[in-house]
């Protein structure tokens, strides 16, 4: 379901690159931590209608833009930010289902029971390969996906000390942006030549409006140093007028991570990768 939803935001603009993505499907790696994180699989039979129904959409329509800019959702934005600055408060958080979220996070950084390090590993292993193999690599990573994916490169980079690189981190929904996330990444209280990974050639960060686990949407200001120390060439955030549109029988969910592969913005940034290496 994601490969075809990847498929469909490259159709956007680039149809015709569609053709020969689908002949190398087996490029298409997928790190399936939640498995081991969560100790069950959710059935994905349950999302395919309304995949179905994203899949034919070409975009946003008015109401999928209003819900995102709802006053409801621009003032649990203001909570939640009050909460990242000042943690104690997040137990006073309205949105269960976000409150869960940064709750989660804690047993990921915690490491407890070294579940932090097994979903680091389960993206660790095939980029060791491909880092041998002379590979182009693309690394997507998805609300907390892009927290393991950031912290299994600063792994490769300063603990293993692999001089390979990804060409593009590409990240969703990401909670980068968040003090609460920065303060506990790997590396990110050490000194300046240990705090950040510089095994990322180029980052793309794209944020939904409307989407509270991308709190802050920019990530830009606060990884800077990468680019100034020469760590990676670029860091771009993209949040302007992103809407994404996957709707399920709860309603609009922003945040899923089939509504941002489909959407238009992302297909084209995986799109001018995948012609760049032609």
């Amino acid at each position: 379901m994601l490969w075809r939803c990847l498929l469909g935001g490259v159709r956007h603009d680039h149809p015709d690159l569609v053709a020969s993505l689908r002949a190398a499907q087996d490029s298409f790696q997928l790190a399936a931590w939640n498995g081991i994180y969560y100790h069950q699989i959710k059935a994905v039979e349950e999302d395919i209608p309304w995949i179905e129904a994203l899949l034919e959409k070409s975009g946003p329509n008015p109401q999928d833009i209003r819900e995102a800019l709802s006053w409801r959702r621009r003032r649990a934005r203001l909570l939640y930010t009050l909460a990242d600055l000042f943690p104690s408060l997040i137990d006073l958080l309205p949105d269960v289902a976000v409150k869960s979220t940064i709750r989660e996070t804690e047993n990921y950084f915690s490491n407890h029971d070294g579940i932090g390090g097994q979903v680091r590993e389960l993206l660790k292993a095939p980029l060791r390969r491909m880092f041998a193999d002379g590979d182009r690599v693309m690394v997507i990573g998805h609300s907390m996906g892009s927290i393991i994916a950031y912290d299994a490169l600063w792994e490769l980079w300063h603990v293993e000390q692999n001089p390979g690189r990804i060409d593009l981190f590409l990240s969703l929904g990401s909670p980068l942006g968040m003090r609460f996330v920065q303060e506990r990444l790997l590396g990110f209280r050490d000194a300046a030549g240990r705090r950040f990974p510089g095994n990322i050639r180029h980052w793309k960060n794209a944020a939904a409006r409307g989407d509270l686990a991308a709190l802050d949407p920019v990530v830009r200001n606060d990884f800077v140093p990468m680019v100034e120390q020469g760590l990676t060439q670029s860091i771009e955030d993209m949040h302007e007028d992103l809407y994404t549109y996957f709707r399920n029988q709860d309603g609009l969910n922003v945040h899923r991570s089939y509504g941002y592969l489909v959407h238009p913005h992302v297909g084209r940034v995986i799109a001018d990768w995948w012609r760049a290496g032609d």
